[in-house]
């Protein structure tokens, strides 16, 4: 099986060889949310309200996304740098605590959904006529809570052992089976949201069994359950992994906590149809951003092994291509999305008009994406190099103290009604991403100059 080989070749070739599989990877995981938006919202009669109450579904997701890449995206970092310094019992005691985490807290929130599913959901502004395509939905997506978190969370593990190309199969399988699984339990069967729910979670399953099969019996490191005596051994392990991940769990959890502040001030000041909208937006995004998440995925390994190793020049070099191939690539992202947004909302809805409402909002959120870039390439440096303290500050800054508070104050403040929830956004992004760049330039860049000498 071929692999990506951090040490030796050129950077750009580097980071090339893990981001392109990555991307690919990114994009058919992203099928998994995105086809099921695209089918349900072509459910008739029911298709726009049923779209905007899986909408409110999200964030419960998120959550449980957030959980799998605590561990997973805490652990492959530490992982790699061990690998980096040839400790590879080390390595492999780090990857069998991240597995244990994983299979542990997968198992505590599908329970803790399944009991509160109702009222977390009317918490996340559900109303009664939601609720009827809402509940259901999560209730079913709830069950496939282990098999979706292994898939997500022990991937990195794959990659990090510069199984790039494998990294990217174990998340092809999936997406292909959810893209004919969904117009049959839809559409064919009859199941409707609920049809969608089962596609995926099946989906999932087929993913983590391709992921487990890998690790376990293919990968040069290979996992497994903690055994009972190496629990006490492992905890310390433990400790670092979630300090690491934390960074990219709050991100996500506070991703989730804004979409939560956004659902709750969109249906007072705008209704249920900007739900609906916010949920388009939250499509278009995902799907513009997944080529930075896998340039920054692509990247991380190669930071964290040659930082592990004590090559700085090559960590320089890393950062600079993963500055320029995010600039480049959100650059024409960001034209596209001003000039031609009816393009890219009509991949997940018809609906002339929610389309009316859809546009300006959009334009207004995406005002300063570029800035954005700033904010993944602080986040990514701080994350691979083991920097917890400014990784976990900057996923907070942007999202808990600027976005949240904005989402309220815009709006009713400020009384600019919906225009001021999608414009918390752009103002968080010049603000949070430039002070976060800044400082991964102020701190980074002389510890590497340091360590050269």
């Amino acid at each position: 099986m071929k692999r990506v080989d951090f040490e030796n070749g050129t950077v750009t070739g580097n980071i090339l060889g893990a981001a392109l599989p990555m991307l690919v990877a990114q994009i058919l995981n992203l099928l998994y949310n995105i086809v099921d938006r695209v089918y349900i919202a072509r459910i008739p009669e029911v298709g726009t309200k049923a779209l905007g109450a899986v909408g409110i579904c999200f964030p419960l997701i998120v959550i449980i996304t957030a959980f799998a890449n605590l561990f997973g995206g805490g652990g492959a970092p530490l992982f790699s740098i061990s690998r980096g310094k040839r400790q590879e019992r080390e390595a492999v005691c780090i990857m069998n605590t991240s597995f244990s985490m994983v299979c542990v807290s997968s198992v505590i929130l599908m329970v803790t959904g399944l009991l509160f599913a109702r009222p977390i959901l009317i918490l996340f502004g559900a109303s009664k006529s939601a609720l009827v395509y809402a509940y259901p939905y999560m209730m079913i997506y709830l069950l496939g809570t282990l098999p979706s978190m292994i898939a997500v969370g022990m991937n990195p593990f794959i990659n990090a052992q510069g199984y790039s190309v494998v990294g990217m199969l174990s998340v092809a399988i999936g997406a292909v089976a959810n893209l004919i699984l969904d117009p049959l339990f839809i559409f064919v069967l009859g199941f409707g949201v609920r049809g969608a729910a089962i596609a995926t979670i099946l989906s999932q399953t087929l993913s983590a069994a391709f992921v487990l099969f890998f690790l376990t019996g293919k990968a040069e490191l290979k996992v497994r359950f903690l055994r009972k005596n190496e629990i006490s051994e492992c905890t310390g392990y433990a400790k670092n992994i979630v300090s690491l991940g934390m960074a990219g769990f709050i991100m996500q959890l506070t991703n989730s906590l804004v979409t939560i502040c956004c659902n709750n001030v969109l249906s007072v000041t705008g209704g249920d149809i900007y739900i609906s909208v916010m949920t388009i937006i939250s499509s278009v995004r995902q799907l513009v951003e997944t080529p930075i998440h896998a340039i920054n995925e692509g990247t991380s390994p190669i930071l964290s092994y040659n930082y592990g190793a004590r090559r700085p020049a090559r960590v320089r070099k890393s950062i600079a291509v993963l500055a320029v191939m995010i600039l480049i690539y959100t650059g024409v992202m960001w034209g596209s999305i001003i000039m031609i947004p009816e393009v890219l909302i009509r991949i997940f809805s018809s609906d002339k008009t929610l389309m009316k409402d859809a546009v300006p909002a959009l334009k207004q959120y995406f005002a300063a994406f570029i800035f954005m870039d700033l904010q993944y390439m602080g986040q990514t440096v701080f994350k691979s190099l083991n920097k917890k303290k400014q990784a976990i500050f900057f996923s907070l800054l942007r999202k808990v103290f600027i976005v949240v508070p904005l989402t309220y104050l815009m709006p009713y403040v400020l009384h600019m009604g919906t225009d001021g929830v999608f414009l918390a956004e752009p103002v968080s992004n010049v603000i949070g991403g430039s002070i976060c760049f800044i400082t991964m330039l102020c701190t980074v860049m002389p510890e590497l100059k340091r360590m050269e000498a």
